[in-house]
């Protein structure tokens, strides 16, 4: 099965592993890597985000073990367009967080107009932070949370209120 999946990953936090996981655990694996146009303009709230190649790096050094472990293969193409790889024919599941289910289904609305089958789109609930709240690449930016979710200290050096 090839399996597409997408996103800005900047940082890669444990929420985005568990997509990764669930990719490599249904077959061969294409990520959609939003080049540097695209990244700005998908953005839901306006912070810096590292260059294409920067996060490419941070991205194939993730994946790598992963492959190895479920013995697949993946690449990591530039995204220039939301619906971006996931439209190409060769694709057979689209590995997608909640939030962007509602960009799934427009995938396969174009796939049917091409005349493509739908993709499986596959649903990986949010991983949540020490505190409750979903792992964001923007609380880490922000430095509310680390990759894995755990409470960064507050000034005083004490852990933050769970």
């Amino acid at each position: 099965m090839n399996v597409a999946l997408g996103g800005t990953f900047d940082p890669v936090h444990d929420g985005h592993r568990a997509l990764f996981e669930r990719a490599f655990s249904l077959g061969d694996v294409t990520v959609g890597l939003t080049d540097d146009d695209l990244a700005a303009e998908t953005r839901h709230v306006e912070r810096y985000v590292r260059p294409f190649d920067e996060r490419k790096a941070d991205l194939r050094a993730e994946l790598e073990p992963l492959a190895e472990e479920h013995d697949r293969r993946f690449e990591i193409r530039p995204l220039s367009e939301p619906t971006g790889i996931a439209v190409e024919p060769r694709f057979d599941a689209l590995v997608v967080s909640p939030e962007t289910v509602e960009g799934a289904e427009r995938i396969n609305d174009l796939r049917e107009e091409k005349g493509l089958e739908p993709l499986t789109i596959e649903v990986v609930d949010h991983v949540p932070a020490d505190d409750g709240k979903r792992i964001s690449s923007t609380r880490i930016v922000t430095g509310e949370i680390d990759r894995h979710g755990n409470l960064t200290p507050d000034r005083t050096g004490r852990e933050a209120t769970r």
